[in-house]
């Protein structure tokens, strides 16, 4: 015979399996976001801010504006400038639910999301997996195709044109 007690702590202890289970099913995914031009780090400092301000960190993961360095000559000098590859747009992988929509829509300089309508639509796993290999946020694995006691030249200095096996 359970008493009520015994029979709330066991409907208890399920509840809070049956949410584990719910937060495990949750997906998180990179959504694109529509900022004003040029106000791509201001809307990505304002959404940490607003994530940490408004408790959504277990919703809202990461933030991040696609850069590149490139080089760039001005007067006979060469510089390394970090150009943005999506100028007006800002990534963010988190969990799509109406708290977490209202937080990163709401925040200043967001002027939507990209999809349809009003419904945002994530990237794709490749489209995600390709952008942030570009950006140089996951490793490449260098591809080596020499083989054992191949002759190659050096192409880049202190030993350009130099040859070895």
């Amino acid at each position: 015979m359970n008493t009520e007690a015994e029979t709330g702590a066991e409907n208890g202890i399920e509840q809070i399996s049956e949410q584990e289970t719910e937060e495990s099913k949750v997906k998180k995914d990179w959504y694109v976001v529509h900022t004003y031009a040029g106000y791509e780090k201001r809307v990505k400092t304002n959404l940490e801010r607003r994530v940490d301000s408004m408790d959504m960190k277990n919703k809202i993961f990461r933030i991040l504006v696609p850069t590149e360095k490139e080089i760039t000559s001005r007067g006979g000098q060469k510089r390394t400038v970090e150009k943005k590859v999506f100028p007006g747009y800002v990534l963010v992988e988190m969990v799509m639910d109406d708290d977490s929509w209202y937080v990163v829509r709401n925040t200043p300089g967001v002027t939507g999301f990209v999809g349809p309508g009003s419904k945002p639509v994530p990237l794709s796993e490749k489209e995600i997996t390709h952008i942030l290999r570009s950006v140089g946020v996951v490793e490449r694995k260098p591809r080596i195709e020499f083989d054992i006691n191949q002759v190659v030249r050096v192409v880049s200095v202190p030993f350009k044109n130099f040859e070895g096996k």
